[in-house]
């Protein structure tokens, strides 16, 4: 099992973001955004999480860095079940390691960019069943959250904040949107906000997730 990197703040913790990449990347791949973030959230632990070095079927068997198994990529993604379910109990034993530790899960916030965005949405509303103090779901979308699926009362005052950019050629905005409106649609607290960007993150994307946060740690 990979190590997770984790930012102590200046400041003795009183709440966590733990941070899920993408495909392909490692945990260090958002140290910087962590590292910008904390200089105004000086009591705010990061976590970083790994993923696994496993094949990824759509990229010709390729071993890589992956929250679980890509099968296909339409009509919609077809997913490896088991391997983001493993991945959101990970999530899981984190948010447990920092309640155990201390820290209110209340002020516990799950961030995702692209599959670990979907990892993020399936640990937060479908898997963890005690309070967190919000999402980030960043150019990414949900393999598991549909209009079938009905949420308890619980999870109806988690805000989440989805980011994506317009010009976003491998998780389409349309996939983004729909998890959005599919929250949305059961009451949840959900704000979007779009850039003229890829699949990528911007600076002003990262000063509007600091903002965001700080309103919701109070």
């Amino acid at each position: 099992m990979h190590e997770n990197l984790i930012l102590e703040p200046t400041h003795e913790a009183d709440a966590c973001v733990i941070w899920l990449h993408g495909l392909g990347a490692d945990r260090f791949d958002f140290l910087p955004v962590a590292e910008a973030l904390q200089q105004s959230l000086t009591s705010t632990r990061f976590i970083l999480p790994q993923a696994p070095t496993q094949p990824v079927t759509i990229n010709g068997g390729y071993a890589m860095p992956s929250w679980y198994d890509i099968l296909a990529m339409s009509p919609a993604r077809a997913i490896n079940n088991q391997q983001l379910e493993a991945s959101a109990q990970r999530v899981i034993e984190l948010i447990e390691g920092e309640r155990d530790s201390g820290i209110n899960p209340a002020r516990i916030f799950l961030a995702g960019f692209s599959q670990g965005g979907a990892v993020v949405y399936h640990a937060a509303f479908l898997r963890w069943q005690g309070p967190l103090g919000g999402v980030l779901a960043l150019s990414t979308y949900s393999p598991t959250l549909s209009s079938d699926v009905v949420l308890p009362d619980t999870k109806k005052q988690l805000p989440v904040y989805c980011l994506h950019g317009t010009h976003d050629d491998i998780v389409q905005r349309a996939m983004g949107r729909a998890a959005h409106d599919c929250l949305q649609a059961q009451g949840v607290p959900v704000k979007w906000q779009e850039y003229p960007m890829s699949h990528e993150v911007l600076p002003q994307e990262i000063r509007d997730i600091g903002t965001w946060l700080a309103a919701q740690l109070g």
